[in-house]
């Protein structure tokens, strides 16, 4: 199949109630995802949290470009490109770690945590215009954080940060004010999956748990008391179980669990009171925010399920990186955050209920994971390529602030996403 790939053309792909499919399958069109969109957009690099130490540190990617994520000895968290300046080389080869100083393999030259560049073999080979203070580390053009969460762009110009997240802002502050103090620890570690199919199939999708998601859904209902389930009650992702889907903007999106959980919320507060110290969480979260909305943010369990375009997704208690490595390679990376301020015994909870469904043995991921790889088989049979996501289109609804609202089943996350990239890909390049 080839598809058109002038500007214009991207408008033809995605259509409002159906997409084509050579925007899974077309490596050309992928190229054009990581020149557009991850190469240019803000992307999350991580939680500051991951970083507690002076010399913390995380390697990844933008997209295609290395960069490493570290907390300087001066405290600060930085986000580098991972490239020496002398002739290229990475200077950071491990993913995580603590160090005090960078250095290249191939010639020695050696910097600082905060960037500078503190030594280079051979000094008297150099002439007197070389200064050091001119080869440090190479900053990414832009960075920014809210409530720790570490964005970067490589454009050096564009929308700043708030107006990227607009009104998805307030669901970060959900999943950070599931502690009473506000903070997170995001040093448990990480689950990791790869998957060969396409970066745009994981998250968001609330029509698919009663077929991919059944076993556990019954197990739910068979053992409700004593775990996060009891969030939620019945079934959370029946048309009629008040929950909703919300297409936010600039490609992100939510299933919205909140009309939900908040009608449960005493069965949810009676599991919680079971737990050792249980109770004291809850006097916490009343003391931090006043009884109605710390009852709110309780409800709301650290769990805003949201979708912040393109690349982060914050699900369960876990901070979920999404990283495409080819039009049909995708790794996702899943850390779950620890709430600061509260008894062991309700960060044990959580930690149970993120290992029951995610991880290799979960109950879950894995099923999704075989999902992604199916649908990318599937869609190689491009006889008759368009992919309908019509359903609760009829019924869609847009509120005052632009938001566009939908039952939890409805595909309003799936169009929402989409026209969060055609507005990426159809954005001239500088």
């Amino acid at each position: 199949m080839n598809a058109p790939h002038a500007l214009s053309d991207y408008a033809h792909l995605v259509q409002p109630d159906r997409v084509h499919s050579a925007i899974y399958t077309d490596p050309a069109i992928f190229e054009q995802e990581m020149a557009r969109i991850f190469h240019r957009t803000w992307l999350c690099v991580g939680h500051q949290a991951e970083l507690p130490n002076p010399g913390d540190f995380r390697a990844t990617t933008l997209g295609r470009q290395p960069v490493i994520m570290v907390r300087g000895e001066d405290g600060q968290v930085r986000v580098f490109m991972n490239r020496c300046r002398h002739r290229g080389m990475t200077v950071c080869e491990t993913e995580t770690g603590n160090a005090r100083f960078f250095t290249c393999w191939y010639h020695g030259w050696v910097y600082r945590n905060t960037g500078p560049l503190q030594d280079v073999p051979g000094p008297a080979g150099y002439g007197a215009d070389f200064h050091k203070e001119d080869f440090g580390l190479t900053l990414v053009p832009r960075q920014a954080s809210y409530r720790g969460f570490v964005f970067a762009s490589l454009a050096p110009t564009g929308p700043t940060l708030a107006e990227h997240l607009g009104p998805a802002a307030k669901y970060l502050d959900i999943y950070m004010d599931a502690s009473p103090v506000g903070d997170i620890d995001v040093t448990a570690g990480v689950h990791r999956t790869r998957y060969r199919g396409n970066w745009k199939f994981v998250g968001m999708d609330g029509y698919h748990p009663h077929y991919t998601h059944r076993s556990v859904l019954d197990a739910w209902r068979r053992r409700s008391g004593g775990n996060m389930a009891d969030t939620h009650h019945g079934d959370p992702f029946a048309d009629d179980s008040g929950n909703l889907t919300r297409d936010l903007g600039n490609g992100h999106v939510l299933l919205d669990f909140f009309p939900g959980r908040m009608g449960n919320l005493d069965r949810y507060l009676a599991t919680l009171r079971k737990l050792p110290q249980g109770e004291d969480y809850i006097q916490a979260m009343h003391s931090a925010h006043g009884e109605a909305r710390g009852n709110e943010l309780l409800a709301w369990a650290g769990d805003p399920h949201v979708g912040i375009y393109p690349n982060l997704q914050l699900i369960g208690v876990q901070i979920r990186l999404v990283r495409p490595l080819a039009v049909d390679d995708t790794e996702v990376l899943m850390f779950p955050g620890l709430l600061k301020g509260v008894p062991a015994s309700v960060n044990s909870l959580r930690l149970r209920q993120h290992e029951s469904f995610y991880g290799p043995a979960g109950a879950g991921s894995p099923d999704d994971a075989e999902l992604f790889e199916r649908n990318q088989e599937g869609l190689q049979a491009s006889v008759d390529p368009w992919l309908y996501l019509g359903r609760g289109l009829n019924r869609e609804r847009v509120e005052p602030d632009g938001t566009r609202v939908g039952l939890v089943g409805d595909e309003t996350t799936q169009r929402g996403q989409l026209r969060g990239w055609l507005e990426l890909m159809s954005e001239a390049l500088a």
